[in-house]
């Protein structure tokens, strides 16, 4: 699939002198860079749900503890 990005010519420079040093493409660089964005906030959403959990059950365990609940030896 492909996909149009509208950027001017600055921003266009600096991703093409990037993806050369780089040695991969202007694709590859906006490829990776869109998915580390999603995955990025993806790992805050999943922070913040257990920070709230973890307020409503400040409930923490050791390792073993731990180990022991889910049956892991």
């Amino acid at each position: 699939m492909s996909i149009s990005i509208r950027m001017n010519d600055k921003e266009l420079e600096l991703i093409r002198k990037y993806a050369e040093l780089n040695g991969t493409t202007v694709s590859e660089v906006m490829r990776k860079a869109i998915l580390e964005k999603i995955e990025d906030e993806f790992d805050i959403f999943l922070y913040e749900k257990a920070f709230k959990a973890y307020e409503k059950d400040p409930k923490t365990y050791t390792l073993e503890e731990a180990k022991t609940l889910l049956g892991i030896e």
